[in-house]
């Protein structure tokens, strides 16, 4: 959530970047409220220095009718007190509700634009593979090699739900083991989060908990929701709390599976593992003093390079234009790894990018909502800057690498930096059937 006064002293610099985000949001709303409020706090203030003036003037002697008419402005007083309170109760929740529609401010470097196709390419790493024979996608690999069962996820718990099994069970808990070694070593602190959150948490972090639009799973009878990412969780952690800036940053993270609706989400790119109602995901999550965040964002974003490279995945940067920002995001940097089962129609060479990670700098925008501060040396309290990457989406890592890996056999080699924890180097396909 924006300051009040940042967005009265910046309204048109708001309605810009709320035109700039093609989301609804009223500014005007806010700016005419944050005066109400003012104009009814300033009054409140009048009347209860009234009253106490007036208290004060029924402790003398003096004569009856006197002290009647003192009792008649008291009774007035405070029933006027009683009516401006409400009024300025009113006021002010309407006030959060219409701020906590605008979105963070972007990045000036933010690329303008509408959607994805919007967004610009800043680095490549790796080359994309040349087949020597047509290459398969891999919801047909993991289904010939026996590792990934959609039709058993269907008939079980329904559409866009699937089943891991035999090297796909260690291919996910070898990408997390991978991932989290990575982060250990750079001073991140491992945690295995819940996978429910309260919605006051969700609406801290940005998230709609529910609605026609909203992409989370709600839980019936429950002010809880199952969460979509570890952002959830690891952002809930310090809520409400004043941490000591001398343990700044804090560097963390949040292992979790992800639960989300996906509704809508249709499309040749959105079969298979690409977009699925749970995934397992390892985030990564900072607190960290306001002039810091701009670093610590290139730092998240070196890592996960570090991740898909270290995978030997063909991949591309690229800086999110603000149509496609999440609410909270200042500026979101994605990673898009070659996917060869995208080629339409398939060919050696074919292929096209798809998001495996992204990463945001949300500055203070949900340490508002959550009220997470630290105290500075000047003995104020003073917002923190809050920061979200991912390490590894386990389901869009193993899509990479079947799609990548695969070989004119049908079997997938794994990259190297995986045999260790995975305890093979190769895929192959079974000579029987589990089905039955």
């Amino acid at each position: 959530m924006l300051d009040y006064r940042f967005i009265v002293e910046n309204l048109d610099a708001v309605k810009a970047n709320i035109a700039d985000r093609y989301m609804k949001a009223d500014a005007d709303a806010v700016v005419r409220l944050f005066n109400r409020r003012t104009e009814c706090s300033t009054a409140l203030q009048g009347l209860q220095q009234k009253r106490n003036a007036n208290a004060a003037s029924m402790k003398g002697k003096m004569e009856p009718e006197r002290r009647n008419v003192l009792i008649e402005e008291g009774k007035k007083l405070k029933e006027d007190i009683a009516a401006l309170e409400a009024e300025l109760s009113g006021v002010e929740r309407e006030l959060e509700t219409e701020a906590r529609k605008i979105p963070n401010m972007a990045h000036p470097d933010a690329p303008r634009g509408k959607e994805d196709k919007d967004n610009l390419e800043v680095r490549r790493t790796g080359k994309p593979r040349v087949f020597d024979f047509v290459p398969a996608d891999h919801t047909r690999l993991g289904q010939e090699l026996d590792i990934i069962d959609f039709d058993a996820g269907a008939k079980v718990s329904g559409t866009k739900f699937y089943y891991l099994k035999n090297e796909g069970v260690f291919l996910e808990l070898g990408l997390v083991r991978y991932a989290l070694d990575i982060l250990a070593g750079k001073g991140f602190t491992p945690f295995i989060t819940p996978d429910v959150a309260r919605e006051e948490i969700l609406e801290g972090i940005g998230f709609n908990p529910r609605g026609a639009e909203s992409n989370v799973y709600t839980l019936e009878g429950e002010d809880a929701c199952l969460v979509g990412t570890a952002e959830i969780t690891l952002g809930g952690y310090y809520s409400n709390t004043i941490l000591p800036k001398e343990r700044l940053p804090l560097r963390m993270a949040g292992l979790s599976h992800c639960f989300r609706r996906e509704a809508g989400a249709a499309g040749q790119f959105s079969k298979g593992l690409y977009r699925v109602h749970q995934f397992t995901k390892l985030e990564m999550f900072v607190y960290c003093l306001p002039e810091y965040s701009a670093a610590l964002h290139e730092e998240l974003r070196s890592i996960e390079e570090e991740i898909f490279a270290g995978l030997e995945i063909p991949f591309r940067v690229v800086d999110t234009c603000t149509g496609d920002l999440g609410a909270p995001a200042y500026r979101k940097w994605d990673l898009e790894a070659w996917m060869p089962g995208r080629a339409n129609p398939p060919s050696p060479g074919g292929g096209e990018w798809g998001e495996v990670t992204s990463t945001s700098n949300c500055t203070d925008y949900q340490a508002r909502r959550l009220n997470i501060r630290y105290k500075d040396d000047d003995g104020k309290n003073k917002f923190v800057h809050m920061l979200n990457g991912t390490a590894i989406a386990v389901s869009r890592g193993i899509i990479a690498i079947l799609e990548n890996f695969q070989q004119k056999d049908g079997s997938v080699k794994l990259p190297d930096a995986l045999v260790p924890y995975c305890g093979f180097d190769t895929i192959k396909k079974k000579s029987y059937q589990t089905k039955g």
